[in-house]
């Protein structure tokens, strides 16, 4: 399927096909997960796999999180992964998507803020299911505060169908 004709180049609208097509990989890379209990990639990291999702992190400081081994980049997941999920901070967004392209990654989520136009600009001319401006908390089993937010987007009409 080709994703990007899935999308206006004007707003980009996820489809909840797209969400599905990314979550139904496993396992999937995680680039920016933190050890720092206090920052969002490791909440993230920690809520998504107590939610079931199978994550392989990726930082570059660290060989170990929660017992799970950390890759240092993207270029050193092992190949069968053709998922990765984005929560870098925007500085280092747009090099991890290179990387990913160039390993054959198939399916990109940016975490919504972690997005530059650089890092979109990327991943034009590939066959490659991007979603960003989204929040994957809203999305995998979601609870709490991010299940009242994505209440909130459908009455509005604004969640992806």
């Amino acid at each position: 399927m080709n994703y990007l004709s899935l999308k206006s180049k004007k707003d980009q609208m996820v489809t909840q096909q797209q969400i599905t097509d990314f979550l139904a990989n496993k396992p999937i890379a995680m680039a920016g997960v933190s050890r720092n209990p206090k920052k969002f990639g490791y909440t993230a990291f920690k809520e998504l796999r107590e939610k079931g999702l199978d994550l392989v992190p990726i930082n570059p400081n660290a060989d170990e999180i929660d017992g799970i081994q950390v890759y240092p980049s993207v270029n050193d997941i092992p190949q069968e992964i053709k998922a990765l999920l984005v929560v870098t901070n925007k500085e280092q967004t747009a090099e991890v998507i290179k990387s990913a392209r160039k390993k054959g990654i198939k399916h990109i989520w940016i975490q919504q803020m972690s997005e530059t136009p650089e890092a979109i600009e990327t991943v034009k001319g590939a066959d490659i299911n991007l979603i960003s401006k989204q929040c994957i908390l809203m999305y995998h089993r979601p609870h709490g505060i991010h299940k009242f937010h994505r209440n909130i987007k459908r009455f509005f009409g604004r969640l992806p169908k």
